[in-house]
Parts: structure tokens; C-alpha cells; sequence
């Protein structure tokens, strides 16, 4: 089962910001075997929505409101602990994060940056793409919209 959890940056403790870092690092770094800077200055403007597993964090998004990223509401860094991603929370993470972007921001439009191999993905939960791909930090991209 997975327990979601929405902080602001400034309601993190110092042990949750390292394990979001560490399990982003793990990821987007190690896994992706892609060199970027992920600590980028936006998560102090950002919520963290944080999935538990019996106290280890396993799946995790940041989301924006209006202007603060994109003109939309958006969400990013969706990722789910690799040993994880069978039992679905990539699923339960986006519909968490969508959740909070209707509730807090009383906003349906969210735009994202999707890698392309994920596409199936975020159209299962309502995106649909736009525009032309392109690469963002050696990883081919998309934008995507649900409105």
C-alpha cells in the first residue's frame, strides 16, 4: 500500500529533502545515466508529493501552480523506486498529484514535459501531447497537456 504525503518545501525535514534528492539522484542520474542539474531552485516554490512504502519513499512528484513553472499547473520529477513500478504507483503518485493541483490550485489545465517512452502513460491519465519532441538533457521529450 502506498501513503501519499504533500509537504511544502519549507515543511520537509532535512531526512524527507535527502531521501527525495537521494531516490531523484537514483533515477534521473544513475539509472537514466544522465548527467544534469537536478537541484534547480524550484523545489522551494514547489509542493513535494511524497509516496510511502512502510516508511521508505518509493514514488514522488513536485507540481507547480500557474506561472511558476509553466502557464499551467504542472507537474515534474514523477518517478517510481524501480523495484516498485509493477504494483502501479506510478499511477497512484499522477492521480495524487492531479488531485492536489484540482484542490489546492482549483485549476484542471496541467501541463508536463513527458519522455517520449512514457507517452501511453500520460495519456492513460487524461495528457495528450503537443508540439514537436525534443531533448531535454539528452533524453528525447514532449509536451503534453490535460485539460
Amino acid at each position: 500500500m502506498l501513503t501519499i504525503i504533500t509537504k511544502t518545501f519549507k515543511e520537509l525535514s532535512i531526512d524527507e529533502l535527502y531521501a527525495i534528492l537521494q531516490l531523484r539522484s537514483e533515477i534521473f542520474v544513475v539509472e537514466q545515466n544522465c548527467v544534469y542539474q537536478d537541484i534547480d531552485y524550484k523545489d522551494q516554490s514547489a509542493l513535494h508529493i511524497l509516496g510511502y512504502k512502510e516508511d521508505k519513499l518509493v514514488a514522488y512528484t513536485r507540481i507547480f501552480k500557474p506561472e511558476d513553472y509553466f502557464e499551467y499547473a504542472s507537474i515534474g520529477r514523477v518517478l517510481v523506486k524501480a523495484g516498485e513500478r509493477h504494483l502501479k504507483y506510478g499511477n497512484k503518485i499522477m492521480e495524487a498529484s492531479i488531485n492536489t493541483i484540482e484542490e489546492r490550485y482549483n485549476e484542471i489545465k496541467i501541463k508536463i514535459s513527458a519522455q517520449t517512452y512514457l507517452i501511453r502513460f500520460y495519456n492513460n491519465l487524461g495528457f495528450k501531447e503537443f508540439g514537436d519532441g525534443y531533448l531535454e538533457d539528452g533524453i528525447p521529450h514532449i509536451g503534453m497537456l490535460k485539460d
